[in-house]
């Protein structure tokens, strides 16, 4: 059985509204071509353009963000069972508030603010696994 993509999702669900390439691009904010990209598996969208093409095809934001960067599936567990709401909020404020840590690994306000965004997800139960996704985050932005 053929593992599913994110450009598998995108090009069927657009497909399943009748949305041409441009339409869906224009829906989106982005420009054609980054649509044709994203389908073909050639980029990787943020995480701000993931949740509105989430909202516009009313696709599952987690499905979509595993589909994108599937090496953060050890995060959510095999099954993506979700941890408890309390442990998630502890480990956000303990990341969040680690000045060495952030320090250390030069976290900036911007990455930050975009670490929060993954933490609205609900899947993240320990402060280490920021760090994991801020690296992938980097390293796909390096690839851009």
């Amino acid at each position: 059985m053929k593992k599913e993509t994110l450009g598998q999702v995108l090009k069927q669900r657009r497909g399943a509204y009748a949305y041409t390439q441009r339409e869906l691009a224009r829906k989106l904010g982005v420009k054609a071509s980054h649509i044709a990209y994203l389908e073909n598996g050639r980029r990787r969208p943020s995480l701000s353009l993931l949740s509105r093409i989430a909202e516009t095809l009313e696709l599952d934001k987690q499905r979509l963000f595993l589909l994108a960067h599937p090496e953060a599936q050890w995060i959510l567990g095999e099954r993506g069972e979700s941890a408890p709401a309390r442990q998630q909020k502890d480990s956000w404020r303990k990341f969040a508030t680690d000045r060495g840590t952030l320090t250390r690994n030069k976290v900036t306000a911007q990455e930050l603010k975009v670490l929060k965004n993954v933490n609205l997800l609900g899947r993240v139960s320990a402060p280490k696994q920021f760090l994991f996704i801020l690296n992938a985050i980097r390293q796909a932005v390096e690839e851009e």
